[in-house]
């Protein structure tokens, strides 16, 4: 499996010498676009794209050999090769985006009107300006220097030439440590900040470990905690729980949105409050970044094959505050942090339905009956006290290895293992209890 990772190197000794860099770039995709859009019936005749790029390049370079139909190197005079083809290649893609879904709107359009409906949407419109950046290849455009600089090719309105820049000291010791192939870097700009975006490739070889002798870390991701794990085997056996929360944290994110309330109440709802959301969104990206890492630590010391989450999706869900939409963004941003972090290690992510996981008892018993003063704590139709997020980990986990058998076990010997076992028809049914009824029938 290849890993591609990125990492920002802030321009210390630049300010806005490489803003006509960036515009001339962007001048040229929008001069180009338009072009491969005029051009696209014999653009998309070609099959491979190297060939379409070679094709564009002879409509709009002049060579010895090669007499250009467009103006282009009049208008962009001395434009580096390699930036040339960088910029065709991110207009073949843009105007081949645009085409498609120009073909999907018509067959949807068509669709409708056929069917006797009303076809109120929009066509879809070609876009010429896009905020890329450019790629600084290596050789032609990016040369590595000692002592924390480099050379990069820039153009200062009239010609392109070469200009050092300096990298931060810790932004250089930790590319040198990065593993994997060098990609060229990218030259970004954000606000009036310049940045050379390094690309790694890394190819990581996954866990293949025998479905019964996997060690799963199954996490549930609940309000109460910020995640709760737990460490389980094929047969249901739950080795290990782990709690990670932040509640110094989530204490001071609270204070920050009471005051904000507090601030939208005198001046109105668009009141300027970015300083105020600024210290949210941190502490926000805080909370995400430190659970990520304790849960990947843990199923690295605990040799985990698996991590475990619920697939969570809020479409159409309404969130009535603001601590609620930060914290399906925190879980959205959690999921993804723990997928990257989790496949550098070798380790593999699943992720299984996520309805009744929380509702269902894992010891079979029914619905659970959650807390009203404390969410955190629910109670079992037998009158059994539990937690809820640490009794929902056990049902995510429990669910991966009931599908991971029923995909390694015959339709026949299934329907026979079914009998037994009635829960096993509806998934979403099936908690901790119903793991352990299959192992035993198998």
């Amino acid at each position: 499996m290849n890993i591609h990772s990125s990492y920002k190197v802030k321009l210390v000794n630049v300010n806005r010498c490489l803003n006509k860099t960036i515009t001339i770039y962007r001048q040229a995709l929008a001069y180009v676009v338009d072009v491969v859009n005029t051009e696209w019936s014999n653009i998309i005749v070609i099959d491979k794209p190297k060939e379409q790029c070679n094709y564009m390049e002879k409509l709009i370079h002049n060579t010895k050999h090669n007499t250009a139909s467009y103006d282009f190197d009049y208008k962009f005079y001395k434009f580096p090769s390699y930036l040339r083809r960088c910029v065709i290649a991110d207009a073949i893609g843009i105007v081949s985006s645009y085409r498609s879904n120009l073909e999907n709107y018509k067959k949807e359009r068509y669709e409708a009107i056929s069917n006797g409906k009303k076809f109120k949407k929009k066509a879809p419109t070609l876009n010429k300006n896009h905020f890329k950046c450019p790629t600084l290849y290596k050789g032609n455009m990016y040369e590595p220097l000692t002592n924390n600089k480099a050379n990069i090719k820039i153009y200062n309105g009239s010609d392109w030439v070469w200009l050092t820049v300096n990298l931060r000291n810790q932004d250089v010791k930790y590319i040198n440590k990065c593993k994997g192939t060098q990609m060229s870097p990218v030259l970004l700009k954000q606000k009036n900040t310049y940045y050379l975006q390094y690309c790694y490739e890394e190819k990581i070889k996954l866990k293949n470990t025998k479905l019964k002798e996997q060690r799963i870390l199954a996490v549930d991701l609940g309000l109460n905690h910020s995640a709760v794990c737990s460490l389980m085997c094929y047969d249901g056996t739950v080795a290990k729980r782990f709690f990670i929360n932040q509640p110094a944290e989530k204490d001071q994110q609270k204070h920050y949105l009471n005051r904000l309330k507090l601030k939208q109440l005198q001046g109105g709802k668009y009141a300027n409050n970015s300083r105020l959301w600024n210290k949210i969104n941190n502490i926000n990206d805080f909370i995400v970044n430190d659970t990520a890492n304790q849960i990947i630590k843990l199923a690295v010391i605990n040799n985990v094959d698996v991590i475990v989450l619920e697939y969570l999706e809020f479409k159409g869900k309404k969130l009535s505050n603001k601590a609620q939409q930060l914290h399906y963004w925190a879980v959205k941003k959690l999921q993804t942090k723990i997928e990257e972090k989790a496949h550098k290690v070798g380790i593999r992510v699943n992720r299984v339905n996520a309805k009744n996981t929380s509702q269902l008892a894992f010891d079979g018993s029914g619905k659970v009956n959650r807390d009203i003063n404390n969410f955190g704590n629910c109670t079992f139709s037998t009158g059994k006290q539990y937690n809820s997020d640490l009794n929902a980990s056990y049902n995510i986990g429990a669910r991966y290895f009931i599908r991971e058998i029923q995909k390694t076990t015959s339709v026949s010997k299934w329907s026979q293992v079914v009998a037994k076992v009635p829960c096993l028809e509806r998934r979403t049914q099936c908690t901790l209890s119903t793991l352990i009824s299959l192992v035993a029938v198998l």
